[in-house]
């Protein structure tokens, strides 16, 4: 009789079927978690057009800019979005909000705006707090300010 060695048509199916299970879990976490690094993105620009904007205000002593696109955010303020393809609009209002509409992440958050609202305590600081359009999923929103 001869020594035969190798793996049986059964263990072969098998480890086929776990390897399924592994990926059609792990799949679905790997594009949420490339979609989070992404919008990652467009928060660390409007984190850097907040800080201008903040700046803006210490200067002028309470005014608040105000650009309608984003070519006057980098004009006026200073602020280069070119690099950030992944912002199709931004504004900035006369009450300081900063809105950026988002494209080509996912079409989970496309065409979704993320808003960054100022506010004055009181005490020569300015704070602030994320906002969401209607249909910004919610385990996607950014965490604290």
């Amino acid at each position: 009789m001869k020594n035969r060695s190798g793996f049986t048509l059964i263990e072969v199916m098998i480890v086929v079927c776990i390897i399924g299970i592994l990926s059609a879990v792990a799949l679905p976490y790997y594009k949420g978690h490339i979609v989070k690094a992404r919008l990652t993105e467009v928060e660390r620009a409007m984190m850097v057009i907040k800080s201008a904007v903040s700046s803006y205000y210490e200067e002028t002593n309470g005014l608040w800019p105000v650009c309608g696109n984003i070519a006057e955010i980098s004009s006026s303020l200073g602020v280069s979005m070119t690099a950030v393809d992944r912002v199709s609009e931004g504004t900035i209002q006369n009450n300081g909000v900063i809105t950026c509409t988002i494209q080509y992440i996912d079409p989970l958050v496309d065409n979704e705006s993320l808003m960054l609202t100022p506010s004055d305590p009181g005490d020569g600081s300015i704070h602030w707090t994320w906002g969401y359009s209607a249909g910004f999923p919610v385990h996607l929103r950014p965490k604290g300010n």
